[in-house]
């Protein structure tokens, strides 16, 4: 039997028993939809993960930070510098696995302009952190080496730090001067605003402004750090190390005696090249740091590559439990184009005797019903599509999140092989049923 004509021959069947076809149909289309938003649902998580781990570093971005001694090493642990400038010359020299160091000083600050003033992130870096923690300059210039060789009083702002001082989001204050901790410096940078897809969203929608206008009838209205990511980022005054070190960190003191500028650092934090060699490059690492440290275990590393594999398993874990839910829609979706074919197939019993008796092959039978069932499921796949793509923009609409349904050609392939493959099962049985009938028993049905 042609193909083709099957499926003529499965329309025109469908079209001859409409409601009953569309109920059959409805757990597909119920399975298909619901297997769709699910597969949405999960990618937009996926996607807006993985997003903000490369907003915030990407998983190359590795932290060193201090750590407890081990209990051997105790009695000895003052013998170690701790982390330094030191650490950070040591690693660019002898660490090729590194693309990128960033050693930095954080302190507490404040900073005013014509009477306005704000608490910022004040924070001495070099170059290498706009690489490192993937700044995105919006406007001017970020910290040179120039800037690191002359100690230059420049300054970096976050936006927050722009809205905070000049009263208007859109300004533009490149080389305009600010005074940080009574110190005059001059703006040669301003950030991009960093901000979720949620908060743009509801920015459009005008629900952040509703929501600040409520905080501030109440009295409330304060900008804190709140459940922001990208907070340290758009709170951010970034000036170049050396010149952190000659005006604020200028004094370090040793049993009595100053030593100069202070070498310690509030974070180092290294980028490495390539993933593929990333255990090659902590252990590269941890050898330079115990030569800097005498010996002494006194630090440790802060790496994303668990972090990342965290969200992958927990989005693992989502999609298939999400897809268990789809499928029972589905194997309920087949059961009734089982029975509905059960039920066309005794009320063609006739039909299918003559057939045999002109001359069609069991296999004729068989074909027909099979392709019959796979037209149901296939019509029902598509319109479940549909019903996919509706209830994708209806979550989008009601739930505005960073993590919004995507809607991938993968997902809707996948959701129409499944319809395809539930229909093939669900036509086995009664397809063969019709092709075991005996032509003179079929033709004696009444």
């Amino acid at each position: 039997m042609h193909p083709f004509l099957g499926i003529e021959e499965g329309i025109k069947e469908i079209w001859a028993h409409k409601f009953r076809s569309f109920l059959t149909m409805l757990g597909v289309i119920l399975g298909v939809g619901s297997l769709m938003a699910m597969f949405a649902l999960t990618e937009g998580i996926a996607t807006g993960s993985r997003s903000f781990i490369n907003q915030v570093g990407g998983v190359e971005r590795v932290e060193i930070r201090d750590a407890p001694v081990p209990p051997n090493q105790e009695d000895i642990a003052e013998l170690s510098p701790g982390r330094t400038y030191v650490d950070a010359l040591a690693l660019r020299r002898s660490a090729p696995l590194l693309e990128s160091i960033s050693a930095e000083v954080e302190i507490g600050g404040k900073i005013t302009r014509m009477g306005n003033s704000t608490n910022p992130r004040f924070v001495g870096v070099e170059p290498d952190n706009l690489v490192i923690d993937k700044h995105q300059v919006q406007y001017g210039r970020f910290i040179t080496d120039l800037d690191l060789k002359q100690c230059n009083r420049v300054v970096v702002l976050g936006h927050s730090i722009v809205v905070d001082l000049w009263d208007d989001e859109n300004a533009v204050p490149l080389g305009e001067t600010v005074l940080i901790n009574g110190q005059t410096f001059t703006v040669v940078g301003v950030l991009t605003h960093y901000i979720t897809e949620s908060a743009k969203r509801q920015r459009a929608l005008g629900i952040s402004k509703q929501k600040d206008d409520r905080r501030k009838a109440r009295g409330t209205f304060r900008k804190n750090r709140g459940n922001d990511p990208f907070w340290a980022k758009n709170r951010a005054a970034l000036i170049p190390l050396t010149t952190m070190q000659a005006l604020f960190k200028t004094a370090n003191v040793v049993n009595g005696v100053d030593q100069g500028p202070d070498p310690k650092l509030s974070r180092l934090v290294v980028r490495i090249g390539d993933i593929n060699n990333f255990n090659s490059a902590i252990e590269q690492m941890r050898n330079i740091l115990l030569m800097t440290h005498r010996g002494i275990r006194d630090f440790g590393f802060d790496t994303r590559e668990d972090w990342f594999e965290d969200i992958e398993r927990s989005i693992r874990a989502t999609r298939l439990s999400g897809g268990l839910i789809a499928g029972i829609s589905l194997l309920v979706g087949g059961l009734g184009i089982t029975n509905i074919m059960l039920a066309s197939i005794t009320e063609r019993i006739r039909e299918i005797g003559i057939r045999r008796a002109i001359g069609a092959r069991r296999g004729d039978i068989f074909t027909q019903i099979l392709i019959e069932a796979l037209a149901l499921a296939l019509l029902g796949g598509m319109i479940g599509i549909a019903v996919g793509f509706g209830l994708v923009q209806l979550l989008i609409l009601m739930a505005p999140s960073e993590n919004s349904p995507i809607i991938s050609l993968s997902s809707i392939l996948i959701s129409i092989g499944f319809a395809l493959v539930v229909g093939i099962i669900a036509g086995l049985y009664p397809a063969f049923k019709a092709s075991q009938l005996s032509p003179i028993q079929a033709l004696r049905y009444e």
